[in-house]
């Protein structure tokens, strides 16, 4: 009989989210996924949802889905050695469990695969040194 998966572990310190920022990027309508080699050998998960996804209780209860997802998924696909951060999306929330299940298999194979989306850019025009906007100013 094959023994079963270890239980990935949460990430609880910043730098380990900053630290996953710098990783492969997979964007899903529902959430973006972050994975980075963590140099522990194990497989850990964290979930980031910011207020501009809505309240208190939009953003728990989306915590709360994606938290089952990746205790589910983790375990059978998650890649060994590696912290896997998800950013919830505007429509995160309203999207059938099945089909962010779905979707959170195929951002897994395509992190695997090495296949993440490009970075991101500078956001916003970047502005010369010494170059005042507004009123004449």
């Amino acid at each position: 009989m094959t023994e079963p998966a270890p239980k990935p572990s949460v990430i609880r310190k910043r730098a380990d989210f900053l630290a996953a920022n710098r990783g492969i990027r997979v964007a899903r309508p529902g959430f973006v996924l972050l994975a980075r080699p963590n140099g522990l050998g194990e497989v850990r998960y964290g979930i980031t949802v910011t207020r501009k996804i809505g309240n208190a209780v939009v953003r728990n209860r989306m915590k709360r889905r994606f938290r089952e997802l990746l205790r589910a998924a983790l375990p059978l696909e998650g890649l060994a050695g590696h912290d896997h951060v998800l950013i919830g999306r505007e429509g995160g929330v309203e999207r059938d469990f099945a089909r962010l299940r779905e979707e959170l298999s195929m951002a897994l194979t395509r992190a695997g695969e090495g296949k993440g989306d490009p970075p991101r850019g500078a956001r916003g025009p970047r502005r010369q040194p010494g170059k005042m906007h507004g009123r004449g100013r």
